[in-house]
């Protein structure tokens, strides 16, 4: 891999991570127009580091806040925590729906989710209900004081979706935190919070696959290239969606989404049509 297109698929992580546009089918179209396939997922593993690095530092107080705040309540029942110890269960509560019924899901369709076709369906399917949410569904007021366990389930549910390419990760949590009722902000902020334990999470299962001899045929340069572009661009996109999304801006990632499966579709086409006259 040369240092170009380390530098490219580290861009196309941090950048897609956190949109509501799967960074997964982006990995993947990434490899259909380079031409690249990775064994396992070793260097899966390297991007998505970058892009933990990024959100946990970016929301440091956050997680050191929710973090103490758990515990000080487990131990001492202080009322002023309840509401932060009950944000951080919910957390819990859809990162383990997720992990549960995530890995169920791949272990069924791992065979047929990464094909063209099936991304550019998974992207139209995310297009149609970014609009429903944001031009037909109501966004409601509640915040995080006003949580139940019945949004986490909810939420968590739709985030397993995202073990198809094309169904994002962030859009699915958004679209349902939207759905249940809670504001733009807490559905935000439950969004990204609720990305560290399940992309650290994936990260850690994908660690039996890590193979140092084809991180070793990729080079130490374009590894390090491909991470911190992966954390750099994660960083931005965090900091600019955050301010995009309380805006409400929802309709523009569904235009994309629309067009990327476009764009997806007629791959296939010139991939079948290349193969025909080789």
């Amino acid at each position: 891999m040369s240092v170009f297109e380390a530098l490219i698929f580290g861009i196309v992580q941090g950048i897609s991570e956190f949109l509501p546009i799967s960074s997964t089918a982006h990995i993947i179209i990434a490899q259909f127009v380079f031409g690249k396939t990775f064994p396992g997922l070793s260097f899966e593993v390297i991007l998505h580091l970058g892009s933990i690095v990024a959100v946990v530092l970016y929301f440091r107080r956050d997680c050191i806040h929710l973090t103490l705040t758990f515990f000080r309540y487990m131990a001492r029942r202080r009322s002023e925590d309840r509401p932060e110890f009950f944000f951080a269960v919910y957390i819990i509560t859809a990162t383990f729906i997720t992990g549960i019924l995530g890995l169920f899901l791949e272990d069924i369709f791992a065979e047929t989710m990464k094909t063209p076709g099936f991304i550019a369906a998974a992207l139209a399917f995310t297009g149609i209900f970014l609009i429903l949410i944001e031009r037909v569904h109501e966004i409601g007021k509640r915040t995080e004081t006003e949580m139940t366990f019945l949004d986490a389930v909810i939420v968590g549910l739709a985030q397993t979706l995202a073990v198809f390419p094309g169904i994002s990760r962030s859009g699915s949590t958004l679209i349902a935190a939207l759905y249940a009722g809670l504001n733009r902000r807490t559905a935000v902020r439950y969004s990204f919070l609720l990305a560290i334990p399940v992309i650290l999470g994936s990260s850690v299962l994908a660690f039996d696959d890590l193979n140092t001899g084809s991180l070793a045929a990729l080079g130490a340069l374009p590894l390090m290239i491909a991470f911190i572009a992966s954390f750099i661009t994660s960083w931005i996109g965090i900091v600019w969606l955050i301010d995009f999304l309380n805006k409400g801006r929802l309709l523009y990632f569904a235009l994309y989404c629309f067009l990327l499966a476009i764009l997806v579709v007629t791959m296939i086409d010139n991939i079948a049509i290349t193969a025909l006259q080789k």
